[in-house]
């Protein structure tokens, strides 16, 4: 089978395509032929091995642990092992695999049955592909960490991004009214996923604005905490996704007058993938698809995920192959 393969930390040159043995299934596994998967900010940092802390967290101190990146798949299952009894030939899934040790840029991967659900009956392989990391951080940190309802005032700080475009439309599910903070090319697409308001960053600071907010979902991390929360209304909450010296020294025990400010490392659970399948078949969430590459441009395609300003997820397919 066809895989891209890095063999060393550094510029995304060193992935490399090439032809490997084709995984053998095992008795509690299921083999999935991969039909798309996706980059998420996390594979960029694997494959650069900076910041060096990402070393330390068990990735590799001076060479990649995980020579098959890709943690986001979508495709339909091969063969089932032995004892896997909730899956047959055929099925079409969609898993978040990192925490079973990356493997989604290649044409197969063997998964644990209890990484895997349903793929949403609605939608493209190359949608579902982008759906597993980006919605699920999206939708932990709007619930379990922003603790949204009904009726609330949210910000999403990155709104037009992989997770904040999953953000606005989360948020929209929960009946909140949304602010979506984006660049001036990106204000279309932010108001025709759900957004109520829109602020474009290059013209007005939010955080100087006499507006304050039940919630700010923080996906850029380009201020101090401090001025996030003085844009929080009473009792307010303030998540940060991505991370700044302020955010991560101080998002996780900051509070002032009541407001609260928090910092996610969200955690991979099957049952929020499953309420996303729920929510994509509603009609009420879509992912958004900037650009999409084959496999064996997977180098480009991490270029252009740093560099080209990507609105929403940059997809693998390998049907493009």
């Amino acid at each position: 089978m066809k895989a891209v393969i890095y063999e060393k930390y550094g510029p995304p040159e060193v992935l490399q395509l090439k032809e490997i043995e084709k995984p053998v299934l095992t008795g509690n596994k299921v083999l999935v032929k991969i039909y798309a998967s996706s980059i998420n900010y996390g594979d960029r940092m694997l494959v650069s091995g900076k910041p060096f802390l990402i070393r330390l967290m068990g990735y590799g101190i001076l060479s990649p642990k995980h020579r098959i990146l890709g943690g986001d798949i979508a495709g339909i299952v091969e063969a089932v092992g032995e004892s896997v009894t909730g899956f047959k030939h055929g099925d079409a899934v969609y898993a978040d695999i990192a925490d079973e040790g990356f493997g989604g840029y290649a044409e197969y991967v063997n998964v644990s049955e209890d990484l895997l659900t349903s793929m949403p009956s609605n939608i493209s392989f190359k949608e579902a592909a982008a759906v597993p990391q980006a919605a699920v951080v999206a939708l932990q940190g709007l619930r379990d960490k922003g603790e949204i309802k009904s009726g609330d005032n949210v910000l999403i700080n990155g709104a037009s991004g992989a997770i904040g475009s999953f953000a606005v439309q989360i948020a929209k599910a929960y009946g909140a009214v949304v602010t979506g903070v984006c660049s001036t090319g990106t204000i279309e697409l932010v108001r025709s996923i759900g957004a109520d308001h829109v602020i474009d960053y290059k013209k007005e600071d939010f955080t100087k604005s006499d507006a304050r907010y039940d919630l700010i979902l923080d996906i850029v991390a380009n201020k101090p905490t401090r001025e996030y929360v003085d844009a929080l209304a009473p009792s307010g909450r303030y998540v940060a996704v991505a991370f700044n010296a302020s955010t991560l020294f101080f998002g996780s025990r900051f509070s002032k007058d009541g407001k609260k400010a928090v910092s996610l490392s969200h955690s991979f659970r099957l049952e929020d993938l499953v309420y996303m399948r729920e929510l994509i078949e509603e009609g009420k969430v879509r992912p958004v698809v900037d650009k999409v590459f084959p496999l064996s441009e997977m180098a480009e395609a991490m270029r252009y995920h740093e560099h080209g300003n990507p609105h929403g997820k940059v997809v693998i397919s390998m049907e493009a192959e």
